[in-house]
């Protein structure tokens, strides 16, 4: 019998059609299995206790590296729980279990590794066509020049410039920063 069930980014229908209530399923969102660091794990992993079955339908969408998966594989064999991959209870004192458990986490983190190649090769050739330059700043360049000019006067604080122009903090620093560092190239050029 299923108990738990977990599978980052999966819908909740293939996690139900594996026999599990939705109370029981945690998924993660907009995270990928190359972040060990993930909410729906961290709570599928704390929920399961000695006897529990968590359930993912493939690999990959649990860890992304060998060590990784291992790790939490290893870490649920300590606790004695059972993990199931596609619906086949993996089983590491079996030692053809245990080879399929590793060629599997070999094929994840391959498979990781190729999209990461694949996106930088295309990253490369957009930033070389000139295609890839950077997200587009929040404000245009007529709108920092009026922030600078309104924080100049004194009569705004970082808050109101910042209600102001429907920014975070961060946007606002960043700005008067870059006026800042422009008015002292300036005025060195002069010199």
């Amino acid at each position: 019998m299923l108990d738990r069930l977990a599978r980052p980014h999966a819908p909740r229908e293939i996690l139900a059609s594996l026999g599990g209530a939705d109370d029981w399923i945690y998924l993660d969102k907009g995270l990928t299995g190359t972040n060990r660091a993930r909410p729906g794990l961290d709570q599928a992993l704390a929920a399961v206790r000695a006897g529990d079955t968590l359930v993912v339908p493939k690999l990959d969408r649990l860890a992304r590296s060998v060590p990784d998966a291992r790790d939490i594989g290893d870490t649920l064999l300590a606790r004695g729980m059972r993990l199931s991959l596609g619906g086949s209870v993996y089983e590491p004192s079996d030692p053809m279990s245990k080879m399929f458990f590793n060629m599997l986490a070999v094929f994840a983190e391959f498979k990781a590794d190729l999209l990461k190649m694949r996106t930088r090769e295309g990253m490369a050739i957009a930033r070389s066509r000139g295609r890839l330059k950077g997200r587009a700043p929040k404000l245009t360049a007529r709108q920092q020049a009026e922030l600078v000019r309104m924080h100049a006067t004194g009569d705004y604080t970082i808050a109101e410039l910042m209600e102001v122009f429907s920014v975070g903090r961060a946007t606002v620093s960043r700005v008067l920063d870059r006026a800042a560092g422009s008015t002292l190239s300036s005025v060195t050029e002069r010199q």
